[in-house]
């Protein structure tokens, strides 16, 4: 079985608390994770986003591909 890759981006909000990561869109590519997390950001209105890609499972490993906007640096993705 072939190791599992999700490309996702992710909507930063920001709240009371700070900027908060919103809810992940998976994606089909690494470009269309970067297109979608720059819409995030430029179209819908969000504080900031996030394109990553995640592998692996149980056990994942995360490596952001690039940010717009307002992203927290400790950001847990």
């Amino acid at each position: 079985m072939g190791e599992i890759i999700q490309f996702i981006a992710i909507p930063i909000d920001l709240t009371n608390d700070g900027l908060v990561a919103g809810e992940p869109f998976k994606c089909a590519s690494p470009a269309s994770a970067i297109d979608r997390a720059k819409g995030m950001w430029k179209v819908f209105g969000h504080s900031g986003a996030v394109a990553c890609v995640r592998t692996g499972y149980p056990e994942t490993n995360t490596t952001v591909l690039r940010t717009f906007g307002n992203v927290p640096d400790d950001l847990q993705v």
